[in-house]
C-alpha cells in the first residue's frame, strides 16, 4: 500500500472501554479519530450513576482485576496510571463470602491468613492443596496472557499450529469444567464454591465454564482486587483524556443508524466509508471501528445487502449469550458495617441457582448475588457517615425470538425481597429501613441503554466454541476497513480483556491498512510474544515449578528427553495427521456457525 493510501481518518462507534482504548491507539499512530457515543457519558457499562444527594455508584464493573493489562495500555500510550492521576486502592479482604448458615470465608492476598482460613475447612493438608491449585491458576493465567490475550485469531487456520494447540489443551484444561477441576484440589463442597463462583464475571455457570477461568481467582489472590478512587470510570476517563491530548474527538448524544460502504468496486469486497447518524447526518472516514454490541451491530448497523451478513446475524442470534442482571443502587441514611467493600452471598442450592439462570433464563428461587459497598474503601462514594450499596443479582437474559417474556416487574420485586431477607438472615443487618433512594437496572435497561442484545451484560458466552478462532472476528464479515472491539469479539469480555482486545484490533488495522513496514508506536503483541520473550517466560515458569523439566544431558541446554520426544511427535502430527484434524475442526465450525 502506498503512503497516499494510508488511512487518514477513523470513526469509532461507541465510547465503551474498547472504543476509548482503540481510539487512543489509532490517534497515537497518526489517525484522525472521532468517537461517536449514543449516551451523554463515556465508559459504556463502566460508567457512573450520581444522585442529587451525593451518592455515587458504579453502573457496571466494580472490581479491577489483572492490573497488568491496565498498566500495559497506559504504558503503550506513553504514560502511566499514576501520571494520569489514577489511584488504585487495594481491598482487604478481597471479599466476605457468606454461606446460608451465616458462616463466611474471607479470601485475601495474605498467605498466612489464607492458611488459617483454608485449614478451618479443608484440614491440615488443605493449604498444600490450595497452593497446588494456585500454581495451576498461575499456569492458566500466564498461558492465556501469552497465547490468547496477546494474539489474534483471524481464522480457523490460526489453530493449525500444533504446538499452540498442544499448549492450549495441556495447559488450560478447556474441556474440564472449573467445578470438576476444583474438586481435584478441594474436598469440601464449600471450598469448591469459593474457588469457582468467579465464572459469573464471564457470565457463565461454574458447571459449564472451562477450568481455564481459574485464572480469574488466581489473579485476585496473587495480584489483589483493586478499586480506583473516584469509581471504576476514573480509569476510562483518564484514557479519554490521553486520547484527547492526541487529537481524539468525542461526540456524545450521537447515535449511529448504520455503517456506510462503497458497495464493492471491481469485484472487491465492500469497504466501510463512514456512518449515517440517527439524525440523517453522514460522516465519512477511511475506517470504522464498532464498539457497540457485536450482535446488535450485525443485526442493526451493518448493511444486510452485503453477502453473508444477514445469514451471519441470524447465526449470532442463536449463539449462547451470557446472563443479564437485576442491579439495585441503594442510597443509605447510615452505614452498614456488617458489609465489606465486596460481598458474595452464595445460594444453598448452588447448582440449581445456576441452572435457573443458564438453562431456564430465569431468576433463581434462591439466587447467589454480589453486594458492593464502594464507600467502604472510598468514602467519596457517599456523604459522611453514610453508605452507597449496589446489589447485583444475576438472572437469565431476555428470551426474544418470539418466546413469551418473563414478568420482570414481579421478578424485580422478588429479587429485592430475597436480597434484603438473605442479608438480614446471614449478617443480622436490616438494610431496608436505611434505604432512602433506589435506582434499578433490569435486563430491559441494559438492552435499551447500551444496545445489548437480549440484555446480556457480558455479551456472548465463553464456552469452547465461543472463544479463540471460534469467537466472532475482530474484522467485520464480508467487508474491508470495518472492525470490532468489545466483549463479544476476540479475546472476550471483562474490562482488562477488552483493553487487550483493543490492542489486537489496533494492530490488525495498522497491519492491514497502513503501508508495509510501518512502525507501530508501541511494543506490539508480536514483539511481546517473540521467541526471545517466549524463552524467557519458559525459563521463568520452569523456575517456579509450573512446567517440570529435568535437565538435559547436554551441557547448558534445558529440557528433558521426554519433552523433546513429545515435540518430535507433535512435529510429525503437524506434517501428517494434524492438517486432517484442523480440516475436521473447520468443517465442524462451518456446520455449527456458518451454514
Amino acid at each position: 500500500m502506498d503512503e497516499t493510501q494510508r488511512p487518514r481518518s477513523a470513526i469509532i462507534v461507541g465510547a465503551g472501554a474498547g472504543g476509548i482504548a482503540v481510539a487512543a491507539r489509532l490517534a497515537k499512530a497518526g489517525v484522525d479519530v472521532t468517537v461517536l457515543e449514543k449516551n451523554d457519558f463515556t465508559g459504556g457499562r463502566c460508567s457512573l450513576i450520581h444522585t442529587k444527594a451525593g451518592y455515587r455508584f458504579d453502573q457496571g464493573p466494580s472490581l479491577l482485576l489483572l492490573p497488568g493489562l491496565f498498566r500495559e495500555t497506559f504504558e503503550d500510550l506513553g504514560t502511566t496510571l499514576e501520571q494520569e492521576g489514577v489511584e488504585l486502592l487495594q481491598c482487604f479482604p478481597n471479599y466476605n463470602i457468606w454461606f446460608s448458615d451465616g458462616k463466611r470465608f474471607s479470601p485475601t492476598t495474605d498467605n498466612a491468613t489464607m492458611k488459617l482460613e483454608i485449614e478451618k475447612w479443608e484440614g491440615p493438608d488443605g493449604f498444600r492443596r490450595y497452593l497446588s491449585w494456585l500454581a495451576e491458576g498461575h499456569q492458566h493465567y500466564e498461558t492465556s496472557l501469552r497465547h490468547v490475550l496477546h494474539r489474534n485469531f483471524k481464522s480457523i487456520l490460526e489453530l493449525a499450529d500444533p504446538r499452540l494447540v498442544v499448549t492450549l489443551l495441556m495447559a488450560l484444561h478447556p474441556f474440564e469444567s472449573i467445578w470438576h477441576r476444583a474438586g481435584r484440589y478441594f474436598k469440601t463442597d464449600r471450598m469448591q464454591r469459593v474457588f469457582t463462583f468467579a465464572t459469573m464475571y464471564m457470565g457463565m455457570s461454574p458447571f459449564d465454564a472451562p477450568a481455564t477461568y481459574s485464572l480469574l481467582q488466581y489473579s485476585e489472590l496473587a495480584e489483589g482486587i483493586w478499586y480506583p478512587r473516584g469509581g471504576f470510570h476514573r480509569v476510562l476517563d483518564a484514557l479519554v483524556k490521553v486520547g484527547e491530548r492526541m487529537g481524539v474527538k468525542y461526540r456524545l448524544n450521537t447515535g449511529v443508524s448504520k455503517v456506510l460502504t462503497d458497495g464493492g468496486k471491481n469485484g472487491k469486497k465492500p469497504k466501510a466509508t463512514g456512518v449515517q447518524l440517527e439524525n440523517g447526518e453522514v460522516l465519512n472516514a477511511d475506517l470504522v471501528v464498532v464498539n457497540a454490541d457485536l450482535v446488535y451491530t450485525y443485526n442493526n448497523l451493518l448493511p444486510k445487502e452485503i453477502g453473508g451478513i444477514k445469514k451471519y446475524a441470524n447465526k449470532l442470534n442463536n449463539r449462547k449469550a451470557s446472563c443479564s442482571s437485576i442491579s439495585f443502587y441503594w442510597s443509605l441514611s447510615g452505614m452498614a458495617p456488617e458489609l465489606e467493600t465486596h460481598n458474595i452471598f452464595l445460594a444453598e442450592e448452588y447448582k440449581e441457582s445456576f441452572d435457573a439462570i443458564f438453562e431456564r433464563q430465569a431468576l433463581p428461587d434462591d439466587p447467589s448475588f454480589y453486594i458492593h459497598v464502594p464507600s467502604r474503601v472510598d468514602p467519596s462514594a457517599a456523604p459522611p457517615d453514610r453508605d452507597a450499596v449496589i446489589a447485583l443479582v444475576p438472572v437469565g437474559h431476555l428470551l426474544q425470538n418470539g418466546q413469551p417474556e418473563l414478568d420482570w416487574p414481579t421478578l424485580v420485586s422478588k429479587a429485592r425481597a430475597g436480597v434484603l431477607a438473605t442479608i438480614q438472615a446471614r449478617t443480622g443487618l436490616s438494610l431496608s429501613p436505611l434505604i432512602t433512594e433506589e435506582i434499578v437496572n433490569t435486563p430491559y435497561t441494559w438492552e435499551t441503554k447500551f444496545n445489548l442484545s437480549k440484555g446480556a451484560i457480558l455479551g456472548l458466552a465463553h464456552d469452547f466454541f465461543n472463544v479463540l478462532a471460534f469467537r466472532p472476528r475482530t474484522k467485520a464479515q464480508g467487508m474491508d476497513n470495518a472492525y470490532f472491539v468489545g466483549a463479544s469479539t476476540h479475546p472476550g469480555t471483562g474490562v482488562p480483556i477488552v483493553l487487550a482486545g483493543a490492542k489486537i484490533t489496533a494492530e490488525q488495522i495498522l497491519e492491514e491498512t497502513f503501508p508495509r513496514n510501518t512502525k507501530v508506536p508501541w511494543t506490539t503483541n508480536e514483539e511481546r510474544n517473540s521467541e526471545r520473550m517466549r524463552k524467557e517466560m519458559d525459563e521463568k515458569i520452569t523456575e517456579e515449578g509450573i512446567i517440570m523439566r529435568s535437565n538435559s544431558s547436554k551441557p547448558g541446554r534445558r529440557g528433558s528427553d521426554a519433552f523433546e520426544g513429545a515435540m518430535e511427535v507433535v512435529n510429525l502430527l503437524s506434517q501428517r495427521a494434524f492438517p486432517l484434524l484442523v480440516a475436521l475442526m473447520g468443517v465442524l465450525y462451518f456446520l455449527l456457525f456458518v451454514r
